[in-house]
């Protein structure tokens, strides 16, 4: 096929190499599920959790969370609230 005399070779040939990539998930700290009341703040809570506990602790902590709102599941929030903890988690494993 061409398109106004070009090949699709040559079109491919001007066109950079293109890889598949997961679309960027919102970071977590951009959004909070259930209200506003920790983004309005100017050291969200976790934040000043992962400044006061280990790298261990703060992923134990965020882990239970996860965990606690799965184990009482009763709304689609709780569900979104544990994947608002899951997000941090993997926020952090990406930029270790």
């Amino acid at each position: 096929m061409t398109i106004v005399g070009w090949s699709g070779q040559q079109l491919a040939d001007l066109m950079p190499e293109r890889q598949a990539v997961d679309p960027p998930a919102p970071s977590s700290h951009a959004h909070q599920v259930g209200g506003d009341h920790y983004v309005r703040l100017a050291v969200q809570p976790w934040d000043a959790m992962a400044a006061w506990m280990s790298p261990e602790a703060f992923r134990g902590f965020l882990r239970g969370n996860a965990i606690k709102y799965l184990a009482r599941e009763k709304s689609p929030d709780d569900l979104r609230k544990a994947r608002h903890y899951l997000d941090k988690l993997i926020d952090l494993e990406d930029h270790q």
